[in-house]
């Protein structure tokens, strides 16, 4: 049970929780990226997240600087590379993170190559993650593996990745696949990873008791666009 200035919440069948609010709100990537997004929509979002304390929030590229020159530092905004399928190549990716960060991004989401990690190319993906740390400099790097296209192995095998290629964060999920995070993969990952790798949980993550389960098993981070209205509510 999360401890703090919180409320309980009835989940029905007599279960009830202590939900700190602010607690869980400091950890949420405040997240709209659907394809359809529109400025209103943004607006919204980012409204949301300087009422609300959030983390951060994540956007499509395309509305970085836009954001930064409304919002200036009122929110910290994360954005995505390579996404959601994260089979463009490095050089790609390199101009992505670059033109993020020169927008006013400080936080960003890339996609490994699944394929390649499929594939068993590890070294290959973990000097694709070191590339993009070194562009990103003093600005955050999540790695998202997308791990419901992973087996077992293959999930320890980027926590090692991720961690000796020096990033700050490895993050479950992009949304768009065909499963999203779990409490099982993340008891994986704080098993395999290095102590300074931190863990973001994203993908289907929808109700209050989700976010209090994952917050409880340690994530740093959560990548819902739910988190304020469940909250509020």
């Amino acid at each position: 049970m999360i401890e703090g200035t919180g409320r309980d919440i009835d989940f029905g069948k007599g279960v009830s929780l202590k939900v700190d609010k602010k607690e869980i709100l400091k950890r949420v990537d405040h997240t709209q990226l659907k394809a359809f997004a529109t400025w209103e929509d943004i607006v919204t979002l980012c409204d949301e997240a300087v009422a609300n304390g959030t983390a951060s929030v994540c956007v499509p590229p395309a509305y970085i600087k836009r954001i930064h020159d409304t919002y200036q530092d009122k929110v910290t905004i994360c954005t995505v590379v390579g996404f959601p399928l994260g089979y463009s190549v490095t050089e790609a990716k390199v101009a992505e993170t670059r033109k993020a960060i020169e927008d006013g991004a400080s936080e960003i989401d890339m996609v490994v190559n699944i394929s390649d990690v499929k594939n068993g190319l590890y070294q290959k993906v973990e000097e694709e993650i070191r590339t993009l740390k070194k562009e990103c400099g003093d600005k955050i790097l999540k790695v998202i593996i997308e791990t419901c296209y992973l087996t077992r192995e293959e999930k320890i095998a980027m926590c090692k990745a991720v961690t000796n290629a020096g990033a700050d964060y490895i993050k479950t999920s992009t949304g768009f696949g065909t499963g999203g995070a779990t409490i099982e993969d993340i008891r994986l990952f704080k098993e395999y990873i290095g102590p300074d790798v931190k863990i973001k949980a994203a993908g289907g993550i929808s109700t209050l008791k989700d976010l209090e389960a994952f917050v409880q098993e340690g994530c740093d981070r959560i990548g819902t666009s739910r988190a304020v209205g469940l909250l509020q509510d």
